[in-house]
């Protein structure tokens, strides 16, 4: 529990006294957030605003782990360092989107080929590595497993091989992808993630006190490393807060791709880690919502030939062209994601007592 402390705390100072830090050498540079022409035009002011942010949320988190397994004296978990490992991975490609950006002074960076190959080697990676019997603990367990999960593994469920990596490959590339998609507005993702990644540091904590070797019967978790799970997640959380200070509206940094590819990778990581991959769905709400809009928005435009569901995806962006102020949409988003959250640890909590 120290530790979960430390980290978070850790990265919190980190990220907030870091983000100040990274806004003047940015702006010196020049590394400023280029803007979509066929985006709201409210959002033209903001173009120039330092972006590449995510480098201090991903810095402050392997910071903040690090320095609270170095205090309290305890190794690393294969489970934290193949989490690790997907959130800077995730963030890489992204960093590589942004800097393309910057350098060729457009709002577009890497090709979505690119983009998505980046993403699926990173994944796959993890996948691999995940599954493998090599990080097997005493127990038997590998960090991840074959079955799809909601609160717990479904054993009726086992997925070989090739079509489980197929799972944690979409659910990687379809949460870092959804966590960018919602990045639209100052504060929003960043808020949004503080809410999801406490969530799942509160998953981790009940996970962890009642693991099956401890506390065994039906109602225990067969999982893997959870507490030291809940360290990142509590470091991911600090991070995020600390950034908010300064990218709440009016923003003076953007995360950019850097950083919420990394946040969506890090969040697809605990959902498999955990076991609870529906249920981020649950908690990651918000964030489904705004693929689903934009899923949408494309599909109808190319079965009518042109016509609209939306008067712009994704769905934050409808409600700008609405009239709303952008702090309304942002501040009502985060209302949306307090109530996914809540119904989602209401889920978590509701299954265990009816176990008992």
């Amino acid at each position: 529990m120290r530790a979960i402390l430390l980290g978070g705390g850790f990265a919190l100072l980190i990220s907030l006294l870091g983000t100040r830090v990274a806004i003047t050498l940015f702006t010196r540079r020049g590394y400023g957030q280029e803007i979509r022409d066929d985006g709201p035009t409210t959002h033209h002011t903001k173009r120039g605003t330092p972006t590449m942010g995510g480098v201090v949320i991903i810095l402050a988190t392997v910071v903040g782990y690090g320095l609270a397994k170095l205090i309290t004296l305890e190794a690393p978990s294969a489970s934290a360092l193949l989490l690790l490992f997907l959130f800077v991975g995730m963030g890489a490609v992204g960093f590589l989107d942004d800097f393309i950006k910057i350098y060729r002074q457009r709002s577009l960076g890497l090709r979505s080929k690119a983009k998505m190959i980046g993403q699926t080697s990173v994944a796959l990676v993890f996948g691999l590595l995940a599954l493998s019997p090599w990080l097997e603990d005493e127990y038997g367990r590998t960090p991840a497993s074959h079955s799809v999960s909601f609160l717990r593994d479904l054993e009726w469920l086992v997925l070989p091989t090739v079509l489980a990596l197929l799972l944690m490959w979409l659910i990687s590339t379809g949460f870092s992808n959804a966590v960018n998609l919602t990045d639209g507005l100052d504060g929003l993702a960043t808020g949004a993630s503080v809410m999801v990644f406490g969530a799942y540091t509160l998953v981790n904590i009940w996970q962890n006190n009642q693991l099956c070797e401890s506390n065994p019967g039906s109602f225990c978790y067969d999982v893997r490393d959870p507490l030291d799970l809940a360290v990142v997640a509590a470091a991911i959380t600090g991070a995020c807060f600390g950034f908010l200070w300064w990218n709440t509206s009016p923003a003076a940094i953007f995360m950019g791709d850097t950083g919420s590819l990394a946040l969506g990778g890090a969040l697809a990581g605990l959902a498999i880690l955990t076991r609870t991959e529906l249920l981020a769905v649950v908690l990651g709400g918000i964030f489904v919502l705004e693929t689903l809009s934009v899923m949408i928005q494309v599909g109808f435009f190319k079965a009518t030939k042109g016509r609209r569901v939306f008067r712009m995806a994704p769905l934050h962006h409808h409600f700008e062209m609405l009239g709303w102020e952008q702090v309304t949409v942002v501040v009502r988003f985060w209302i949306i994601t307090g109530l996914f959250v809540a119904t989602g640890l209401g889920i978590f909590y509701a299954e265990w007592v009816a176990r008992l």
